[in-house]
């Protein structure tokens, strides 16, 4: 019996599921890829097509000829030219006062919270489904003593503002109850598959912000992606929060590295709040000249990440059998989510099927290809494209996938 319907129709469709999550590196929570399978055959003769994440992208030759004329010229990151230069481009871009270097998206958002929060006990708001909520260890109250109070995330990612507004706290200094301080946005949204928030929102989150004297920060580790959707400069997404924190690597291709800005007064806050934490590094030169060519020049290659998406979107949408659920209007950037409608079929086993080489797979396919995607919030599968993959790659995952398809209803049939 094949192994596309082995879990089908034994009735051990957990058992399957879980060896599919156990093939490709998961346990029973959420975490990524740590391996794509080997296949017996030579290297040379495989095609990975890596959806995991946009974090596994790799630097190109310009980035990667920066970081080498920066290696000489390293110094203590408080005096370093490059990163100096740096944190300019990103505050001159997001029309804020200032920018500080961090090393990751996960620091930067937890920095932006001990900045904005300076009492323990006093509260942040965020969405239930946000990555600051869910995917960040809770460390605004493990490290900062920050309370989160949650509003419901809306498909598009953004939340109904009367219950935005009645999460806020009123009555401080009552000893009894937190201080309502800060809101958290998160622009692209990564759960609800890439959404850009839309700017009247912002606006209107901005408007009750101000009336009540709270912060809006945002978790814009896909910022950029968001301006290139809308056709828009970040400032004009921006202007409606005091501070945000950007990933360098992803889309932009960076190694490593994240910024945070907001105004100068918040900068110095946040730099002792780094500092506190671990994230000031010395001979920092060569991740700073990474990030000021991801600023500098691959903003402009994002719209290809969100045309392979759509591309990839429709292709499953289009699949005979209709095998698929995916909302094209949700498929705004360079996040495709998707749920399976085969009850017998879990993400786990579809994405393992499509890392795996099957018997005669070659022959149909022309090249054994390997597309690594990851079973995602919700019972989905979530793809995520980026510099690393191609147009032609995009076509190659979607033959992988009708593929898998067919051979899935083809043993399906036998079954029954």
């Amino acid at each position: 019996m094949s192994v596309l319907m082995r879990g089908a129709v034994s009735g051990k469709r957990h058992g399957a599921a879980a060896a599919g999550a156990a093939l490709l590196g998961w346990g029973p929570t959420r975490g990524y890829l740590n391996i794509i399978p080997k296949t017996r055959h030579p290297a040379a003769h495989v095609r990975v097509v890596d959806l995991r994440t946009d974090t596994v992208t790799k630097p190109g030759p310009a980035m990667l000829q920066a970081m080498a004329a920066a290696a000489i010229r390293a110094e203590l990151i408080s005096e370093d030219p490059i990163v100096d230069e740096l944190q300019k481009i990103a505050a001159d871009m997001f029309g804020m006062e200032g920018a500080l270097f961090i090393p990751t998206g996960t620091m930067a958002n937890l920095v932006a919270v001990m900045s904005h929060c300076l009492e323990r006990g006093n509260e942040m708001i965020v969405g239930d489904q946000s990555h600051m909520h869910i995917y960040e260890q809770g460390s605004s109250a493990q490290v900062a003593g920050v309370h989160t109070n949650t509003v419901t995330t809306l498909p598009n990612g953004t939340f109904d503002l009367d219950e935005l507004e009645s999460k806020i706290r009123h009555n401080y200094p009552h000893p009894s109850q937190p201080r309502s301080r800060l809101i958290c946005l998160e622009n692209t949204h990564n759960i609800k598959g890439g959404r850009v928030l839309p700017l009247t929102f912002l606006q209107e989150v901005r408007a009750l912000a101000d009336r009540y004297g709270l912060s809006v920060h945002m978790d814009g580790a896909r910022l950029l992606n968001a301006a290139v959707a809308q056709g828009v400069h970040p400032h004009t997404i921006l202007q409606h929060t005091h501070s945000v924190s950007m990933c360098l690597n992803k889309g932009l291709g960076a190694p490593v590295g994240s910024v945070l800005a907001g105004s100068q007064d918040f900068i110095n806050q946040a730099e002792r709040m780094r500092y506190a934490l671990g994230g000031r590094m010395g001979q920092v030169s060569v991740l700073a000249a990474a990030g000021k060519v991801s600023l500098l020049d691959m903003v402009g290659r994002l719209e290809e990440d969100h045309r392979n998406a759509k591309t990839f979107a429709q292709a499953l949408l289009d699949c005979d059998p209709p095998l698929f659920g995916v909302d094209m209007a949700s498929v705004e950037t360079n996040i495709v989510v998707f749920h399976l409608r085969e009850p017998s079929l879990s993400p786990s086993e579809f994405c393992a099927h499509m890392v795996q080489v099957g018997e005669g797979e070659e022959a149909a396919l022309g090249q054994i290809v390997q597309v690594a995607m990851i079973p995602f919030f919700g019972n989905s599968v979530r793809a995520v494209w980026h510099l690393g993959i191609s147009p032609e790659d995009t076509q190659l995952a979607i033959q992988k996938m009708q593929y898998v398809v067919s051979q899935y209803s083809k043993e399906k049939l036998k079954a029954q």
